[in-house]
C-alpha cells in the first residue's frame, strides 16, 4: 500500500491521538509477532487505517518499542482485527512487490525481486491463512498488469481493478452487515488510493514512460494537469470519498469513530490537495508520526 491514508493533522483530540499511536504501534508489534522483525518494515498508515475498520474495543499495555527503546508508550493489545491487518499487510505487499519486479528493469527490478524473496516465508504463512484474499490479491493484480501492458487509457479500469483488490477484505469478515459496508468502503479507498497514487506519480511517470492511467487518458505531454482535466480527476477522487463516507454511516465503528471519521471527511481531502499541489512528499518530511514515513 502507500500511506495516503491518514488522519487530518491535529483534527484529533489528546485520547484519540494516543488511541491512534496505541493502534499503530499494536500493528507493528503483531507484524513483528506473527512474521519477524523484519516485516515491520511493511506498515503504513493505510493498513492501520484498515486495523480500525475491523477492530472492536482494544485494550492497550505499556511496552517498550525499537522507535523508543528507553520509555514505554501505550500499544493496542494483541487481538484478531490487528492479526487480520497484519496478515493483509504482509500479503497485499509481498503482491505489490512481484508486479513491482515485472514493471522493472534492471537494478530497481533486482531490488524488488530481492525483497518479495526476503518476503517468501511470511508470504506463504498469511496465504496459507487467507488462501481466498491470496487469490484475489492475485487475480486482481494480474488483470491489473494486463490493463497496465494494454495502454489502458481509461481512469475507471484499473481503478475498479484495485478497488475490487482492496474489498475483497472485507469477505474475511464474519458478520454480514458489517461486511457489506466494508465492502463498499474498501472499494471506494481502493479507486481513491490508485488514482491518488497515480496522481501523485503523474510527472515522474511520463518522465519515466511508466503506464499512468492520468496521463494516457488525458494525453498529457508534461505531467501537469490542468483545467478540466485536473477538473475532472478531482471529482473522481471526491465522488469516491462521497461514496465511502455514505458507507461509514451504516455502521458503529465504536472508540474508533472519530478516528476513521477525520480520515474520511477530512484527511483524505488533505492528502488529495497535497498531491494536487505537489506538496504531499515535502509535508510528510515535515511532519510527526502522520507525516513521516512510517517510523517503525
Amino acid at each position: 500500500m502507500f500511506g495516503y491514508v491518514q488522519p487530518a493533522p491535529d483534527k484529533l483530540t489528546a485520547e484519540e491521538e494516543q488511541r491512534y499511536r496505541a493502534l499503530y504501534c499494536g500493528l507493528c508489534h503483531t507484524l513483528a509477532r506473527r512474521y519477524g522483525a523484519v516485516c515491520r518494515m511493511v506498515l503504513n498508515y493505510d493498513f492501520t487505517f484498515l486495523a480500525a475498520l475491523l477492530s472492536g474495543t482494544i485494550g492497550t499495555e505499556n511496552r517498550r518499542c525499537i522507535a523508543g527503546p528507553f520509555k514505554k508508550r501505550p500499544v493496542a493489545c494483541e487481538n484478531p482485527a490487528l492479526d487480520l491487518a497484519a496478515d493483509v499487510s504482509i500479503l497485499f505487499t509481498y503482491w505489490k512487490l512481484r508486479d513491482g519486479a515485472e514493471d522493472s528493469r534492471g537494478v530497481r527490478c533486482l531490488g524488488f525481486q530481492a525483497a518479495g524473496a526476503a518476503m517468501g516465508r511470511a508470504y506463504r504463512r498469511a496465504a496459507g491463512l487467507h488462501p481466498a484474499l491470496d487469490a484475489a490479491a492475485r487475480r486482481e493484480l494480474e488483470r491489473l498488469s494486463e490493463l497496465e501492458k494494454a495502454g489502458c487509457p481509461s481512469l475507471d479500469e484499473p481503478a475498479d481493478t484495485f478497488a475490487a483488490l482492496l474489498s475483497s477484505v472485507a469477505g474475511e469478515v464474519e458478520e454480514p452487515v458489517r461486511r457489506r459496508v466494508l465492502e463498499h468502503l474498501l472499494y471506494h479507498l481502493g479507486r481513491w488510493i490508485y488514482l491518488v497514487d497515480a496522481l501523485d506519480d503523474l510527472k515522474k511517470d511520463v518522465e519515466s514512460g511508466n503506464y499512468n492511467p492520468i496521463s494516457l487518458r488525458f494525453s498529457l505531454k508534461d505531467g501537469i494537469l490542468t483545467g478540466q482535466a485536473r477538473d475532472v480527476v478531482v471529482s473522481t477522487l471526491d465522488a469516491s470519498i462521497r461514496q465511502m463516507a455514505a458507507a461509514y454511516e451504516l455502521w458503529d465503528f465504536g472508540v474508533w469513530s472519530p478516528i476513521i471519521r477525520s480520515t474520511v471527511y477530512q484527511g483524505l481531502y488533505c492528502v488529495g490537495n497535497a498531491v494536487l499541489e505537489g506538496t504531499f512528499r515535502a509535508a510528510e518530511s515535515r511532519r510527526g508520526l502522520r507525516g513521516k514515513k512510517e517510523q517503525v
